[in-house]
């Protein structure tokens, strides 16, 4: 599946993960230049296609059903911002990140802090066995499987359907389930991020149905961030759920050699890239998550190693729904078929 050294091409003898953390340091600090322009060039046609699209009710449905899909590419990226904020790689003032991801929030329907302690979670314990639940997708093991009862396997095929994945799960991710903080019910902090978060939401709602009645939702709002969220979760499946990811138990587990070999380099065409955010070099990214999104494409120039390992193109990619469960054994993900013709 993946252009690797585990599938078809050779590759490049690359040094140990944990030494590449003192080479990529050089690479953390934020151009204040260079964010603000990215932030603009994000921001400005959101607004102005937000704004075309309202102005489109007064002549065609559907032709303000396109221009708020289109839109959605640049939510997409407004969440990526989002995120390099999170991880307090936008600005280097990390007050301006955290205010600057707590606003993004109302229009990406994520609660900023919740997001970010559990997106940190993510970070720190990817392909560890004994810290799966909080801020990943949810993988059992072979043997985990097999030993479910009847009614909890039918549930987890259910979950791992690509349906209920691509389709049924962004809506209920973003629209319901941000709603709460869950894994993090206990403390105050994130309870504040999630209800202040869904009361600027529902204000930003009520403020369209004063203006617009009930046709700015249903054509430009709900479209653009379904489509938003759901590629953000399709990237971020693709990210982790591929063959040769990396999962171990917590006893071998090491976070460097997790972060990069556990996350995929996602080839996209160059106008998807920038769109993304440049997020498909994740291999990068989660090894060293303090280097602005918009320095990744430096890297990979400056160190053809890393350029040459976990690469997945868009058609390889959809093999990936293909996989449900880690197999301990071969070190790979598998199929439920290919379990059932091993049993």
């Amino acid at each position: 599946m993946l252009d690797t050294a585990k599938t078809s091409r050779p590759q490049t003898e690359i040094k140990p993960a944990r030494d590449w953390v003192k080479t990529l340091a050089k690479y953390r600090e934020p151009n204040m230049s260079r964010s603000s322009f990215e932030l603009a060039v994000t921001v400005g046609p959101f607004l102005m296609l937000w704004v075309l699209a309202w102005y489109a009710m007064s002549y065609s449905y559907w032709l303000t059903l396109m221009i708020s899909l289109v839109n959605s590419a640049f939510l997409l990226r407004l969440f990526c911002i989002q995120h390099d904020c999170g991880h307090g790689s936008f600005f280097a003032n990390r007050t301006v990140n955290d205010w600057l991801g707590r606003v993004i929030g109302v229009f990406t329907l994520t609660p900023y802090d919740v997001w970010r302690r559990s997106h940190s979670i993510h970070h720190s314990a990817s392909g560890n066995l004994a810290r799966r639940g909080i801020g990943d997708v949810a993988t059992l093991t072979v043997a985990e499987y097999r030993a479910l009862p009847p009614l909890n396997r039918m549930m987890y095929r259910l979950y791992r359907n690509p349906v209920v994945l691509f389709c049924l799960g962004p809506g209920y991710l973003f629209f319901i389930q941000n709603r709460l903080p869950l894994g993090l019910m206990g403390h105050v902090k994130y309870w504040m991020s999630a209800m202040l978060t869904n009361l600027a939401i529902v204000a930003w709602v009520a403020l369209l149905v004063y203006f617009g009645g009930l046709v700015p939702v249903v054509l430009i709002f709900l479209p653009s961030t379904l489509l938003a969220a759901t590629a953000g979760v399709w990237l971020f499946y693709v990210q982790h759920q591929f063959e040769t990811t990396h999962w171990e138990a917590e006893e071998s587990w090491d976070l460097h050699d997790a972060a990069l070999h556990g996350s995929s380099q996602y080839m996209l065409p160059p106008v998807l890239q920038w769109l993304s955010a440049n997020i498909g070099i994740h291999h990068v990214h989660h090894l060293y998550s303090r280097i602005p999104f918009y320095r990744l494409p430096e890297v990979l120039r400056d160190h053809g190693e890393l350029a040459d390992i976990n690469r997945m193109t868009i058609r390889e990619s959809f093999a990936c729904v293909r996989l449900h469960l880690w197999d301990e054994n071969a070190k790979r993900l598998v199929s439920f078929a290919q379990v059932r013709t091993a049993a």
